[in-house]
């Protein structure tokens, strides 16, 4: 019986020895397999996140450009169509020749919107004053013949932003207002601010007719001319993405529209001014 046994023993240990290394060796392969995806998964993540950094370095860098842009558009409206109007204006009353009020009242509109269009390119109030007096200054800029009121709800915040990112904000809530005014057709707009040492919380309000999100999210990318509100909904997207913030819509129609967008802040260091 013992013979029996080693006998049998004797021949499944090479069985039992060689399934074993077979074992390890499949374990291996699959240890191998299961690294190797691990670190192409991660290789992938480690390139999404370069091409993601790469793509907001290059948006940020075209933000800027578009500001350093307007900043000589806004400049070059002032300081020449402006004065050339204004010149313009004065020889002619000067000359003492009879105007047709026409002609002065066109003259006067043409002075104003100049003045208009370069302060919305170059905000004096916001470089001056900061981000909240800036935006009671664009809510009072809105048309009172549109019917349409604007509310800024906003306290007084810790400090002033860095400009970087208190230039940004205003642009924010400028795209907004222009977006809620173009196609809203409202009658109220609300734009409230809520600051924390990190973060600014800024949402927009309104009770007008509102749209279908899952529709304008399905809508192709905007050619030259763009579609309606869809190169709103990009500039805001880009602006926030700038930020690192985070952007909601919530809209359908007939209900109006409120969007709330979280953005990341930095306020400026006491050595600032």
């Amino acid at each position: 019986m013992v013979l029996s046994l080693f006998l049998l023993v004797s021949l499944l240990l090479p069985v039992l020895l060689a399934t074993g290394l077979l074992l390890l060796l499949v374990l291996g392969v699959v240890l191998l397999l299961v690294r190797g995806r691990r670190q192409h998964y991660q290789q992938r993540q480690l390139l999404a996140q370069a091409q993601e950094a790469a793509q907001q370095q290059a948006l940020a860098a075209a933000l800027v450009a578009q500001e350093d842009e307007r900043q000589r558009i806004a400049g070059e409206l002032h300081d020449g169509v402006g004065t050339i109007l204004a010149l313009a204006r004065l020889h002619l009353f000067a000359a003492g020749t009879p105007l047709l009020p026409e002609v002065v009242a066109l003259l006067d509109q043409s002075i104003t919107e100049v003045r208009r269009i370069s302060r919305n390119l170059q905000p004096a109030t916001l470089q001056q004053m900061g981000l909240v007096p800036a935006l009671r200054a664009l809510a009072q800029a809105v048309p009172p013949e549109n019917g349409l009121a604007v509310r800024i709800v906003a306290p007084a915040l810790p400090g002033r932003l860095t400009p970087a990112h208190e230039l940004m904000v205003y642009r924010i809530a400028q795209e907004l207002l222009s977006n809620g005014l173009r196609h809203a057709q409202a009658r109220h707009i609300v734009l409230e601010i809520a600051p924390s040492a990190t973060h600014l919380l800024l949402t927009y309000t309104d009770d007008g007719t509102g749209f279908d999100l899952p529709a304008l999210d399905e809508q192709p990318a905007p050619g030259p001319h763009g579609h309606p509100a869809g190169m709103g909904l990009i500039n805001l997207r880009s602006r926030v993405a700038v930020l690192g913030g985070q952007l909601r819509y919530e809209s359908a129609p007939a209900q109006g529209t409120r969007v709330v967008a979280e953005l990341p802040v930095a306020y400026r260091s006491a050595d600032d001014g």
